[in-house]
């Protein structure tokens, strides 16, 4: 690192494979999104199936808008500062998820499962192209294909449930 009064200069690595932390902040999050469809499956019909889904679709909310804050934070470490994709790619991410926030304040779980899984599958197909940019880091070319079809695919169960639901 070099330090002078107009800034700071950084030189870095990344590693291509993907860093053991890494997989356990990133598979790990997924896990309750997981867990909380197929509770819900498990329960449809019986009481607290609605609330099991409602907090499992909070939480999938909260990720996808503390992953929006993760783009944005690694903005501002990008070569040559922020890319207009990233700020893109971060407010389009951060309107998804608080999106899928008020409409599941509203009753509207569908359009905010609809939104989620829109979220997430954005993020893994857009990650790995990002990476290539240097937008994100290179794990992330391998991480995020691997990671986002956990919630992707467990989000659409949920709305499978949520849709063909009596209520």
């Amino acid at each position: 690192m070099r330090d002078d009064a107009t800034g700071r200069t950084l030189t870095t690595h990344e590693p291509r494979r993907i860093p053991w932390l890494d997989i356990v902040f990133g598979f790990g999050p997924m896990l309750p999104i997981a867990v909380g469809t197929a509770v819900a499956w498990w329960l449809n019909g019986k009481p607290l199936d609605y609330l099991v889904a409602l907090f499992t679709l909070l939480y999938a909310a909260s990720i996808l808008l503390f992953l929006a804050g993760v783009r944005r934070g690694v903005s501002f470490r990008t070569e040559g500062g922020p890319q207009v994709s990233q700020i893109v790619t971060m407010l389009v991410l951060y309107g998804l998820g608080l999106g899928s926030l008020f409409a599941a304040v509203m009753g509207k779980a569908v359009p905010a499962l609809a939104m989620l899984i829109l979220g997430y599958a954005a993020i893994g197909i857009l990650d790995p192209i990002a990476a290539r940019a240097g937008e994100v880091p290179l794990a992330h070319a391998r991480l995020r294909p691997l990671q986002m079809p956990i919630a992707v695919v467990s989000l659409a169960a949920l709305l499978w449930l949520k849709l063909t639901a009596p209520y």
